[in-house]
């Protein structure tokens, strides 16, 4: 293996942890090569099978069904991030790092809810409200103004979200919108928060199994191969993309692949990606590679950097005394944030699953992993710290009680360990800049003509990955006068590249805290 640069990312590695979501893997797409032989022409080659790859192939072949595709996966057909993240879609209202974004967010977030619904996609969407507990004053005090501001100047926004505090009596803190009913249920006690110094609850986030819902969308586009359509869509699992090369055709080129591509003739460019069997030439490649980028693009080192995540699945620390009684529901999906003596330490989140297992997804405590798991791409081990961090701390932050219902018997925080089911790790791509890189890979960073981004959502892909896959879809095939949905931080520009590496260097970022909460300059 060629040696690495410093920050470069390595190939996914074969052997990862074992995800509470890949429990139940596709039948049709565990170890899937859609033909034999890699084919040696493509009118697109896709890296990546997750949310963001499935969801470009959606809408290449949406746009354009005569196109041959080919979907290159180092592992299995969503292994990576997607397959192996905390089980939320959730938009950030407030905590994004301008209105535009966040309208972005909610239209992803409305785009998937509304498709699981069209298709009745069976990935167990389940449509919450979303706690964000804080355990910091501080940074309370912050997200509260924050919410203040978009009151007064975005009221729309704010209309998603409600600010609960230490109010005076049961109601405090609660919006005068809301029925009384509803009123006595937000309150720290009512969402299982009572040690918290105050919570912005969110009504659109959901839980889901993202895996499920991406064997969706790539099950339907092999199942359209044979259906009539000039083009094809092509899945290989266990290939990886080993490396790219760039060459100039001395004549205009038409599609190789019969799908007479204007966009693609166009480019002047042939590009050839490298596996172990074989190479593939075509107009048009796109990376949907997020944290594993810099493995084919070194000159991303510095930009987008692997960071390693962890996840574990605990039962419920009771059970119901009767089998006539139900398990556990906590009833929303939560973020919980900021620590006392630390507000920018912690940035955890937890959904559970419907019953009867009812096990409590829960994620976080990079601060306790070595280097916050900042440069590593590796997600063969989990670390043990985390792993002891998620069993004991989530009793310590949230009522797990089974009488929370009654708040006559409400038994508060009873810290104990939780056992876990399945404890793994993901690699995220995170960003020097917060934002992902949507868009054409210009040549200074290895690009050129006909290579595309579209990566490093900074551990936020689920309500980002679908319209920025679609963004970049159109600026493939949409040609000049297309419309493009993309908020303009995300758009892959040199000048964007330049003032990135004017930045202090992520690590240094990532030691003041967590970037998921885009609290602007607040952070220092």
């Amino acid at each position: 293996m060629a040696q690495l640069l410093e920050g470069q990312s390595g190939l996914p590695v074969g052997s990862p942890t074992k995800s509470y979501w890949h429990q139940e893997p596709s039948k049709k797409l565990l170890g899937h090569q859609t033909t034999r032989e890699l084919p040696r022409f493509a009118d697109v080659v896709i890296v990546g099978s997750g949310i963001t790859g499935a969801f470009a192939a959606h809408f290449l072949k949406e746009k354009r069904p005569d196109l041959s595709v080919v979907m290159l996966e180092a592992r299995e057909a969503c292994w990576g991030a997607t397959g192996r993240n905390g089980g939320h879609c959730q938009p950030a209202i407030y905590a994004a790092s301008a209105p535009h974004i966040a309208s972005f967010e909610l239209r992803n977030f409305s785009y998937l809810k509304n498709l699981v619904e069209e298709f009745s996609i069976p990935c167990d969407w389940r449509s919450t409200s979303g706690v964000h507990a804080f355990y910091s004053a501080e940074l309370f005090e912050i997200a509260r103004g924050i919410v203040a501001d978009l009151t007064e100047n975005y009221p729309d926004l704010a209309a998603n979200v409600a600010l609960v505090t230490k109010g005076e009596g049961s109601l405090g803190g609660s919006p005068s919108y809301l029925l009384e009913g509803e009123r006595r249920e937000l309150t720290l006690d009512g969402l299982r928060i009572p040690h918290a110094d105050g919570a912005i609850v969110q009504w659109n986030a959901a839980s889901l199994w993202p895996y499920k819902l991406v064997a969706f969308v790539l099950e339907r586009l092999l199942a359209a191969n044979g259906e009539g359509s000039e083009g094809s869509f092509n899945l290989q699992t266990n290939t990886p993309v080993t490396g790219l090369s760039r060459a100039e055709p001395s004549t205009n080129l038409s599609s190789p692949g019969g799908g007479n591509n204007a966009a693609a003739a166009s480019s002047h460019s042939i590009w050839t990606v490298h596996t172990h069997r074989g190479t593939i030439a075509t107009p048009q490649v796109l990376l949907a590679t997020n944290g594993y980028t810099s493995h084919l693009l070194p000159q991303f080192s510095d930009l987008l950097v692997p960071t390693r995540g962890q996840v574990s699945s605990l039962k419920p620390p009771e059970t119901p005394s009767s089998p006539a009684d139900p398990p556990l529901d906590i009833a929303h999906t939560y973020y919980i944030a900021g620590e006392p003596n630390d507000p920018f330490a912690r940035d955890d989140y937890l959904v559970q699953r419907p019953p009867t297992s009812a096990e409590l997804v829960f994620g976080g405590g990079r601060q306790h992993a070595k280097g916050r798991g900042i440069g590593i791409w590796d997600d063969s081990t989990i670390d043990e710290p985390v792993a002891w961090y998620l069993r004991g701390e989530l009793s310590n932050a949230i009522d797990l009680s089974l009488s929370h219902h009654d708040k006559e018997k409400r038994t508060g925080l009873k810290k104990q360990d939780l056992e876990p089911t399945y404890e793994w790790t993901g690699i995220m791509g995170y960003t020097r800049d917060g934002h992902p890189w949507v868009g054409n890979v210009p040549e200074s960073l290895g690009g050129g003509a006909g290579l595309w981004l579209c990566a490093g959502y900074t551990g936020h892909g689920m309500p980002n990955a679908v319209l920025s896959a679609k963004a970049v879809v159109d600026m493939m095939v949409g040609g000049d006068d297309a419309e493009i949905d993309l908020p303009p931080e995300y758009e892959l520009t040199e000048e964007r590249v330049r003032a990135a590496r004017m930045m202090e260097d992520l690590a240094e970022m990532d030691a003041k805290g967590s970037l998921y909460m885009e609290f602007g300059a607040v952070r220092g």
